[in-house]
């Protein structure tokens, strides 16, 4: 069992220093509430939308970002799950990083971009099933448009994974709200799995953001949500052996591969 906490946030573009010391502040919260994981949104740290300077403000994943994310996590004893612009082998990627204090952190890189906007500023990662054990659960990450096509989750189920983590930056729209409305708990139903999706609020100077952030359940049922507008802290237990009766019940699993 862990307990998570989720931001839904309003990044500031291009404002490295002030999204970071806003996670921080979640921290804090977050460990005031008894959380152990803080998930934040895509491309937090530089803003959704902050245009070409993103690649200006792309880092390595052992770079001063990932390594002010490190201290804040253990200083408030909270890992972090942050969307960051990660420079590597010559490319840009739209990466999360899961940073627990000074051990090593696991990336994930974004294999499915977004539009023309997504695709001239980042090279695209290739799908794989990253994992990383938080406190006894295991845990995947995936960013965004990456968790709207179904063999993305499943690929991470079938590895072992207990939880998907997607921070996003879904834009506001009909289509996003039947994303959050239906998609999110079908692919948590459908894989047994929590799926965790936190989103951006308010707007940048080229995009604005549906909010609407939510953890899923195995079985369907939010176990958090946030509205269309305005910061949110959620906080969730996260008991995988409270949904042993789903599981046995949706053999999704281990069904799929049979003819």
């Amino acid at each position: 069992m862990i307990t998570l906490a989720a931001l839904q946030m309003q990044s500031i573009d291009a404002d490295v220093g002030a999204n970071l010391s806003r996670i921080e502040s979640a921290a804090w919260d977050a460990a005031t509430a008894g959380a152990s994981l803080l998930v934040t949104p895509e491309l937090c740290i530089t803003g959704y939308g902050a245009g070409d300077v993103i690649s200006h403000l792309a880092e390595p994943a052992d770079g001063s970002i990932v390594r002010r994310l490190q201290a804040i996590s253990a200083e408030t004893g909270v890992a972090i799950i942050a969307g960051f612009a990660e420079r590597a082998d010559a490319a840009v990627f739209n990466s999360a990083v899961y940073v627990d204090g000074a051990a090593e952190p696991t990336v994930y890189r974004k294999s499915h971009l977004y539009g023309d906007y997504e695709r001239r500023l980042f090279a695209a990662g290739a799908p794989e099933a990253r994992l990383f054990n938080h406190r006894g659960v295991t845990c995947g990450m995936l960013i965004c448009y990456d968790v709207e096509f179904p063999e993305n989750v499943r690929r991470l189920a079938q590895a072992g994974a207990e939880a998907v983590l997607v921070p996003t930056a879904l834009p506001a729209g009909w289509s996003g709200t039947f994303i959050t409305g239906h998609m999110i708990q079908t692919r948590a139903f459908e894989n047994q799995v929590f799926v965790a999706y936190i989103n951006h609020c308010g707007a940048d100077a080229r995009f604005s953001f549906a909010g609407l952030s939510r953890i899923a359940a195995p079985d369907g049922s939010l176990l958090a949500s946030s509205g269309s507008h305005g910061e949110n802290l959620m906080i969730a237990e996260i008991r995988p052996e409270h949904f042993a009766i789903s599981k046995a019940e949706n053999t999704y699993l281990t069904d799929v591969d049979r003819t």
